[in-house]
This record gives structure tokens, sequence and C-alpha cells, in this order.
């Protein structure tokens, strides 16, 4: 009898994990430590919370992170299929309602006959059986400090900050307009506008507010992707008008002429009774958010029903520690996926779960294991991740890991077009190869 794969940690990757096991006939054990133990960020019990922002990035095959989602579609993804059940109006980003969409994935894991989901705390990872780890970026102090001891090096951290929520009803609509950058995906946000001198105020406030006082643990190295946005400020006067208050591919209906500095507002449900402010990730303290982020024009009365907030990030050097296959390098039969890997954001992190689900599923029957070809955003992203010289910092899905085109294609669009092209055709062959054995 075929011994059951144990999954650790039910977010994205381990439940993209899971489900792939479950789905080729594996028998799964998925252990989740919420409700029993609860993280900084989370607040619910459900599967595959997302706990930072309703979207899962850019859906155009032209972009990393929309190639990427491509990919998983191909691969029979559980996130993606929930993610267009839960979806919600965010211009070319793939926004979901988080209830519809962390239900929708906990109602099909639990509910599938081959997997058992067991509400504890694992904290040493089981060496005599084939598991995999994806216990994302808020693994617990003891299950951190087993895996420091399996990889044999120091585990590394970096921070990233939440952005706050506030109540569509507090919101003063008169000061701003709908739109997206560009007009592409139609009126899917809302543009606060802010004039110069009412950006001044703001910059200098922000620059004065206090922040949480980190821990002595706490030696933050932010990804650059998410950075705070008052350590942004911090990089000069014009930072912020070139980051998350651009106002650039934005015209105002009420004047024709582009506003000064926006701050963008985005749906956080299908009702739309929810925005989060773009880009505003931040560890403020939270009196403070409320006092600098009150001075936006279109906020002044706003009710937060979220306040951003700092969570620690654990990834390892996977480039010391694993195989392309994601499983390490002196255990084989310890996989790892998601966030903790060391790549970056969501659709990434399910991924990283899937090719996981696979290889551990493989392992288990005795086959050869198995990486996407190169040419595909998976295989250049797992590889990179898994080989890079030096030290490994979080990378996203980005074309740069792609091989160039075989031969030279001008132009930035057709080049890109090229190479998406290409890395679809790589993964429908190589699905269709898995299928055969």
């Amino acid at each position: 009898m075929e011994e059951k794969i144990t999954v650790i940690g039910g977010g994205l990757a381990g439940s993209e994990a899971a489900w792939r096991l479950a789905q080729d006939g594996h028998k799964v054990i998925l252990y989740e430590m919420r409700p029993n133990r609860s993280t900084p960020a989370h607040k619910t019990d459900r599967l595959a919370e997302l706990v930072c922002s309703n979207t899962l990035g850019g859906t155009e095959i032209t972009t990393g992170a929309g190639l990427l989602k491509a990919e998983m579609s191909i691969l029979g993804s559980l996130v993606i299929e929930a993610a267009k059940e839960a979806r919600v109006p965010a211009g070319g980003a793939l926004g979901v309602d988080r209830e519809v969409f962390s239900n929708y994935i906990t109602e099909r894991i639990t509910g599938h006959p081959n997997i058992e989901v067991i509400r504890e705390e694992v904290k040493r990872i089981p060496e005599d059986r084939i598991v995999i780890v994806a216990t994302g970026p808020l693994t617990s102090e003891a299950l951190t400090e087993h895996i420091r001891e399996l990889v044999g090096h120091e585990t590394l951290y970096f921070y990233d900050a939440i952005s706050p929520i506030v109540e569509a009803e507090s919101v003063d609509f008169t000061k701003g307009f709908w739109g997206s950058r560009y007009g592409r995906g139609g009126d899917d946000y809302f543009n606060c506008t802010l004039t110069e001198e009412e950006y001044k105020v703001f910059y200098e406030e922000i620059l004065k507010a206090e922040k949480v006082k980190p821990k002595d643990f706490e030696k933050a190295v932010h990804f650059e992707g998410c950075l705070p946005i008052e350590e942004m400020a911090e990089r000069g006067y014009q930072t912020l008008l070139f980051g998350p208050m651009k106002p650039v591919g934005l015209k105002d209906p009420r004047t024709g002429e582009q506003p000064f500095a926006v701050v963008q507002l985005r749906k956080e449900n299908r009702e739309g009774t929810l925005l989060s402010l773009v880009g505003f990730q931040t560890k403020l303290t939270y009196p403070e958010q409320k006092r600098v982020f009150r001075l936006i024009p279109c906020l002044r009365n706003a009710v937060f029903v979220r306040l951003g907030s700092m969570h620690r990030n654990t990834f390892i050097q996977s480039n010391r520690s694993l195989t392309p296959f994601l499983n390490m390098r002196k255990r084989e039969n310890i996989f790892f996926a998601g966030q903790i890997t060391g790549v970056e954001g969501y659709a990434a992190s399910a991924a990283t779960g899937i090719l996981a689900g696979i290889n551990a599923g493989r392992l288990s029957r005795g086959k050869e294991l198995v990486v996407p070809p190169e040419e595909t955003m998976l295989g250049s992203l797992v590889r990179y991740v898994t080989s890079k010289e030096g030290e490994l910092q979080p990378m996203n899905p980005v074309f740069g890991l792609l091989p160039p085109p075989e031969k030279g294609i001008r132009g930035k669009k057709r080049r890109k077009e090229f190479l998406a092209e290409r890395a679809l055709n790589r993964m429908v062959e190589w699905v269709e190869n898995l299928q055969r054995g």
C-alpha cells in the first residue's frame, strides 16, 4: 500500500501541492496550525488566506506574473480555478474577493477524498517519509529552528508590510475620479487626487510619523517590490511620485489634466464596500497611520477596517540546499515549496507548490523527478532560486529569467509575445509528456 505523503502548511503552495498529489491519486495528510496557533498576519482559519494584496498580479501573458498564471492553468492549478470563481474588478490584474477565494479552496481541499487535514502545529519535519514543507513566510519559530538545522546554514529573513483597507462609504468620492492608467481595465480604481501643496503636507508628515519599533530579532531587509511607503519617502521628495503615487497615465475628467499626485484605491470585495490603498504597505504605528493617511483629501473621514502591519518572512538559501526538483540535495524525501524557497508573490508561491506535488508523487512511485523546460516561466524561476551564485534574495517571475529567443526579434513587445508563446507551447508539451508517464 502506498504511503501517505505529508504536506506541512495550508497556504497557497501547500494547498496546490496537496491538491496536485490528491488529483494524481496519492493519499495526503495536510497539516495547518491555524486556528490552534495563529500568525502575526493571518485573521482566519481558512486555507490559502491572502494576507497582503488581494490581487494575484497581472493577467497579460507579456508580463511575468501573467505568463506564470497561464502556465499554472495548463498545470490544472487550484489557485487559478479559485481566483476565477472569486474574481473582482482590478484593471489588468487578477483581483479576488478574499473570503470567496479562501472559502473555495478550503471546501475543495477538505472535500477531497484523498486529503486528510490535521489542525496542529508541526515543530519538526518528519525525516522518515516524503514531506513537502510549504509553511510560507510565517513559519513558526520551532519549525524554523529545525529547518535551520536541516539546511545547515543561517535561515534568512526579510519583512513585508500590509496595506490598509477602508470602508468605501467613508471615502469622499468628490476628491478624485474612477479610472485605470492609460484607460486599461475600465473604472476599476478610484484615484484620490492631491495638489502639489497637499502632497507636500502629506510627504512632510509621513517623514515625521512614528514607526513601530522593531524587536531585537528584526534586522529588517525589505524586498524592493514591497517597501513600506514611509521608507520609500525617505529616499527623496520625488520617490513617491514615481512609485505608488505616480499620476502617469491618468487624466482627471473634471479638469482634463494629469493630477500632481494620486493615491489609488482598489476594490477588496465584489460588492466594492471595502477599498485598499494600492502600494501603501506600511510599518507606521496605528495612530500615525490614521493621522497621516487622513491627510489624503478623499480619506479625511476614512474608517479603517484594517491597518497596515509588519510581519516576518522566512526563506532559505535554496541555491545552497535544493535541487531544481525542489527537494533537498542531502535528503531527497524532503521538498520545499512557496515563498520559503525564495520566490516572491502569490502566483510564484502557488506554482512551486504544484511542482513540489508533482515530484513528491513521482518519488513515491519510483519515477524520475522532473522540472519544466527552462523556456517556461516556472522552469526558469525554479532554476534561478536553486542555482543562483552568491546570496539569494527573493525573486519574482520576470521575463529576464527566460532564455533569449533563438533568433533576433525586433521590438520589445514582439519579443515578449514570442517568449510567452514559446513558454506556453513548451509547457503544453511538458504536461503531455507527464501524462504519458
